[in-house]
């Protein structure tokens, strides 16, 4: 198993990077390729999956990431996309705390995850994630977030510029979830918010 790649950013796609090192160019599926940028200095910590048709790594900015990604790779029904799509859309303390909780309604939210797949996460990892997480951080993450999505400047900063730019209150209403789940800074936001409302998603 590659542990990480230390390299250069050369490339950032809505589902993958690609980090140059030492020439090599390494295609990396990653939960939110828009927290690196392009020509950034960065050490990815690596995951390898591999089967008959497929040889794929994916890479994390911690490695408590990338343990919390394997650890949902255990669970019955969830393969590699479903684990990363559960990271891309909440962060891995409110994961481990709505396992923790047992809070099947959380878990709901995410996509491709039913009220049988968030209970099979419980069964599965409840008791089992405490090491992913500072256990105190994980049972208070989802009410401080709430709180930061209340408060989060930035993202309405972003949202005010969208307007300008003359996208309709609709057309923001769309993208507004793709935004709230992650916290980055203004620009940020318009970039991602962007590439959202050109994709028609």
């Amino acid at each position: 198993m590659i542990e990480f790649i230390k390299g250069q950013i050369v490339d950032v796609n809505p589902e993958y990077i690609v980090i140059d090192h030492q020439g090599m160019g390494y295609l990396i599926h990653t939960p939110n390729p828009y927290i690196y940028e392009q020509n950034q200095e960065t050490i990815i910590f690596t995951y390898q999956h591999v089967r008959e048709d497929i040889l794929a790594l994916y890479g994390f900015p911690t490695r408590k990431d990338r343990s919390l990604f394997m650890k949902l790779l255990n669970v019955t029904g969830i393969g590699p996309r479903g684990a990363l799509a559960i990271l891309a859309f909440g962060r891995p303390e409110q994961v481990v705390s709505a396992i923790e909780d047992e809070d099947e309604a959380f878990l709901v939210k995410f996509p491709g995850v039913g009220k049988k797949t968030a209970r099979q996460i419980i069964l599965d990892l409840k008791g089992k994630v405490s090491d992913v997480m500072d256990t105190s951080v994980a049972q208070n993450a989802t009410s401080v977030q709430r709180g930061n999505r209340e408060s989060n400047i930035a993202l309405e900063e972003a949202l005010e510029a969208l307007k300008v730019l003359g996208y309709a209150d609709r057309e923001i209403k769309k993208v507004v979830p793709h935004l709230e789940k992650e916290n980055m800074t203004t620009d940020q936001y318009i970039k991602v918010a962007l590439l959202q409302l050109v994709q028609g998603k």
